[in-house]
């Protein structure tokens, strides 16, 4: 069977640089899907701009559509922080025989030793890792030493195996990050052709940021 790909991230809000990183990564890993995890009360960040429920209605527009991609709502759902390793605890008793790839950007694993009991992450599945042409990755520390133990360049490895391995991919890195498109708001700037133009509506429709945009 196919991997599965796991994405999960605040979303406030998702643009097109979230949408072509998951595009790309199931195209070339050979993904059954990618599934969208907006997070509900992250544990290393402050309060988020705008609400759960706007921000997962965010994801669903995005992605309404496109083939292969879904919405998984359970860190909305969830009370409390929300925890990575929480939600791969979940998936591996609902996938016991699955490969699942936990899909990062280059600034998400480079902060991994942060996360809450980061290490357990690689027994539930793999770590792919989006990053730009040029970057190399770390060579000493915490993650220099997981990257040679676990790291692959094989694709067939992920399909192969559950869980373990991690697996660093070149491909295209829009610049658009979601803390310059809450600047933009704030700076009374319009974010047409930086977003889906659903996610747009909500976006004015709802008001989420409009304190920011005043």
């Amino acid at each position: 069977m196919q991997p599965i790909g796991l994405f999960g991230g605040a979303f406030d809000p998702i643009h097109y640089g979230h949408l072509r990183t998951a595009f790309e990564l199931r195209q070339a890993l050979g993904l059954a899907e990618v599934r969208f995890l907006p997070t509900g009360n992250p544990p290393h960040r402050g309060e988020l701009s705008a609400s759960a429920e706007v921000r997962l209605a965010m994801v669903a527009a995005a992605v309404a559509g496109q083939e292969n991609f879904v919405v998984d709502d359970r860190e909305v759902r969830r009370s409390g922080v929300s925890y990575s390793i929480d939600t791969l605890t979940e998936l591996r008793g609902e996938y016991p025989d699955r490969s699942l790839c936990l899909l990062l950007g280059m600034d998400a694993f480079l902060g991994l030793p942060n996360w809450h009991r980061w290490r357990e992450l690689f027994g539930l599945a793999h770590v792919v890792v989006a990053h730009r042409p040029g970057w190399r990755a770390p060579t000493r520390g915490p993650l220099g030493e997981v990257m040679v133990d676990r790291g692959t360049g094989s694709i067939r490895d992920l399909q192969d195996e559950r869980a373990g391995r991690i697996y660093v991919h070149a491909g295209t890195q829009l610049e658009i990050s979601s803390t310059e498109l809450r600047q933009l708001l704030e700076a009374g700037r319009d974010p047409l052709y930086l977003v889906p133009d659903s996610v747009r509506r909500i976006i004015y429709e709802t008001g989420c940021y409009a304190r920011r945009q005043r």
